[in-house]
């Protein structure tokens, strides 16, 4: 049996480079490749693809939100993440998502070879040293609010057009900032923001 699957990474390099690899087992079949998060579940549903590999950082939508739409949308293909950000906060929330493996691509390409067959066969495969980090680091600590304020916060946007684009308070902006510059244990909403998005909070 032939194991169907997609890839989805908007490096045209690193997508072909896997593609390529992944072809020469006589076992898997690369049948579609996307280089957009919200271009998955189209291709998905056009190819039938048994496992669905996909990049974290993806313009669209990224690889949880993909991972989610795909899991909505077609319940029998699994995911596996293969993703160079290996932050603990992201394994966390890919494996929320759906998601049946999460794997950093300087794993031995045997190794990444074995997950796909894994994760076809319905087990769950995640990078170890994640899993351990994951389990010591603890889910966010970030209230929905706080979490939607950083993630404007991120982009540089002021405190008045965050309050806008949230239909909040100026000064509520304030205090959901203030929180979370408290949680993060940093002295700045930049700082704070960054530091989320480095455990993979946002």
């Amino acid at each position: 049996m032939v194991i169907r699957l997609l890839l989805a990474d908007d490096q045209v390099l690193v997508r072909d480079a896997l593609a390529a690899l992944l072809d020469l087992e006589s076992d898997l079949s690369v049948v579609a490749t996307v280089g957009r998060g919200d271009e998955v579940v189209g291709a998905a549903r056009a190819h039938a693809p048994d496992v669905c590999l996909l990049d974290l950082e993806m313009p669209g939508l990224d690889g949880v939100e993909a991972t989610s739409a795909v899991r909505a949308a077609l319940p029998g293909t699994r995911v596996l993440i293969v993703t160079t950000f290996g932050r603990p906060g992201y394994l966390r929330r890919a494996l929320d998502a759906g998601a049946a493996g999460f794997v950093v691509k300087d794993i031995p390409a045997a190794e990444l070879v074995e997950a796909v067959r894994r994760v076809h066969a319905g087990l769950r495969v995640v990078d170890p040293t994640l899993a351990t980090e994951s389990l010591l680091g603890g889910t966010s600590p970030l209230t929905e609010r706080e979490t939607e304020v950083l993630r404007r916060a991120l982009e540089g946007a002021p405190v008045a057009r965050i309050a806008a684009s949230l239909h909040l308070s100026p000064g509520t902006v304030r205090n959901h900032l203030s929180s979370a510059i408290g949680k993060t244990g940093t002295t700045t909403r930049v700082e704070a923001a960054r530091t989320a998005q480095d455990r993979g909070w946002l």
